[in-house]
């Protein structure tokens, strides 16, 4: 399995999200984001019912598997993540993130993640308390916290995210637990570093990545 262990203090993990990449020439995409020097790759999965988007299913993420090989993330904005966990797992990505909001009972849904050899992560929309996740904390491997609405590029960094981001690594800390944390939505040269200074491990980015012509730039930005 590739993941990464939290990276030095101070510093973040970055996370291109493969959603906003050229679909057109992906495998030169996301050849470009490793020798940028990327750490993970995020999959944005969307079943037009959680969010009103469509994206894509566990097919595309065995295609991508066999072009990258980074860490997979995929981040399950669907209402039923139970009905596709062994899909998921067949597809070789790394992590599968579900919504704490979403229709199924998290905990077991999380254990059957563990079992089936992928890593547990978490996710939570921007106005759901951080309480509603803390009864999985021991359970996960991954938080992920959305700094924009769940299902839409480009929306504008909400800045309740970092105080989400510094009672998680205040929590963590305190509870000798190891999970990543992450964050994703409207991040940048300038929200970045503030949610890296909070406590976040991972630093997830769309079209500020790929949009960019100095990538490797862009990506050490984020590093710190």
């Amino acid at each position: 399995m590739n993941w990464l262990p939290r990276p030095a203090e101070g510093c973040a993990w970055v996370a291109p999200s493969v959603l906003s990449a050229d679909f057109s020439r992906l495998e030169d995409d996301l050849q470009s984001m490793t020798a940028a020097g990327a750490d993970f790759l995020h999959l944005d999965v969307m079943d037009g019912h959680f969010v009103p988007n469509i994206t894509f299913g566990p097919f595309i993420c065995g295609a991508l598997r066999k072009l990258s090989t980074l860490p997979l993330d995929a981040h399950l904005m669907i209402s039923r993540p139970d009905n596709y966990l062994e899909p998921f797992a067949k597809s070789g990505i790394d992590g599968l993130t579900i919504h704490v909001e979403a229709d199924a009972d998290v905990s077991s849904t999380l254990a059957r993640i563990g079992e089936l050899g992928m890593k547990r992560g978490i996710s939570l929309k921007p106005d759901t308390p951080l309480e509603k996740i803390l009864p999985y904390l021991n359970q996960l491997d991954l938080v992920l916290v959305m700094s924009v609405e769940p299902g839409f590029g480009g929306q504008v960094f909400n800045p309740g995210a970092v105080e989400k981001i510094a009672e998680l690594d205040r929590r963590r800390a305190a509870e000798s637990l190891e999970f990543l944390i992450n964050v994703d939505g409207g991040i940048n040269g300038e929200t970045g570093p503030l949610c890296r200074e909070a406590g976040a491990d991972i630093l997830v980015s769309g079209s500020w990545l790929f949009g960019a012509e100095d990538r490797p730039g862009r990506v050490q930005v984020l590093k710190g």
